[in-house]
């Protein structure tokens, strides 16, 4: 590989990959940059990761009407209105003012942000120990590992395992969680339980029938644990303690802030 490749990538087809994943080119401009695709390997791994933005986005959308009731009814705990009407003014105006190529750049941050039942952001069972290297990780695992501010608990009768890790944002706190000894079929959500009481889904996912972080699982994907992250509007201060539930209401494991 030669030219921008071997660095950064530079401007014309490696920018198209937002739009690409949004599903915003018309025919000749997809077709161009599917080709161009077949021989970039920074654009397929782009792709890769904003792989499924548009349904997010469209259901972000929505959150100012009537909202999302089918799923946010099948959590436990709703995200803060607060950070969903601040994310929708803000991609209101940034659309208002800024060129396409930064519109996708923020469209990636409010899809992490919002987390809670509009997506889980990039959950991935891998498991280096921390000694890989992070391009080889999902970003969730990536973040885990750098983060310094963690906590950790084990629940006496479930006996499943967490460690959520927290860093403070302009808009609120970054969480990442990693659990184990979780078995499956499940649905679950991590809350944040904020000192004054208020619940804010953090991020939700579904646990497969073999589980994550299983001691004595059958298979590599069994015995790794589970990596999700999402985001609150609590700041690190406000956060009391963190809750991984199942959809049905069931405590799993709590963790102190």
């Amino acid at each position: 590989m030669s030219g921008p490749m071997m660095g950064s990538p530079g401007p014309s087809e490696h920018e198209t990959v937002g739009a690409y994943a949004l599903g915003i080119l018309d025919d000749a401009e997809a077709t161009a940059f599917e080709a161009h695709l077949a021989t970039c390997e920074w654009c397929a791994q782009q792709l890769d990761e904003l792989a499924g933005m548009e349904p997010m986005l469209a259901a972000l959308a929505d959150l100012p009407g009537s909202g999302t009731p089918a799923i946010g009814e099948s959590l436990s705990a709703k995200p803060s209105p607060r950070l969903a009407e601040k994310l929708v003014d803000e991609v209101a105006e940034k659309r208002k003012v800024r060129s396409r190529r930064n519109f996708f750049a923020l469209a990636a941050s409010v899809a992490l942000i919002a987390g809670g039942p509009l997506a889980v952001w990039a959950a991935t069972s891998g498991d280096d120990g921390g000694t890989g290297n992070n391009m080889a990780m999902g970003p969730a695992q990536a973040a885990f590992q750098v983060m310094t501010d963690k906590k950790s608990a084990t629940d006496t009768s479930t006996h499943v395992s967490a460690t959520v890790a927290v860093e403070k944002k302009d808009w609120g706190t970054h969480a990442v969680l990693q659990l184990k000894n979780v078995k499956g079929p499940l649905k679950c959500s991590l809350i944040a339980v904020g000192k004054n009481g208020e619940r804010e889904t953090v991020t939700s996912w579904a646990v497969p029938n073999w589980g994550y972080g299983i001691p004595n699982g059958k298979t590599e994907e069994a015995r790794n644990p589970l990596y999700v992250h999402g985001g609150a509007a609590f700041t690190p201060n406000e956060i009391d303690h963190f809750e991984v539930m199942t959809f049905n209401g069931k405590k799993l494991v709590q963790v102190a802030a």
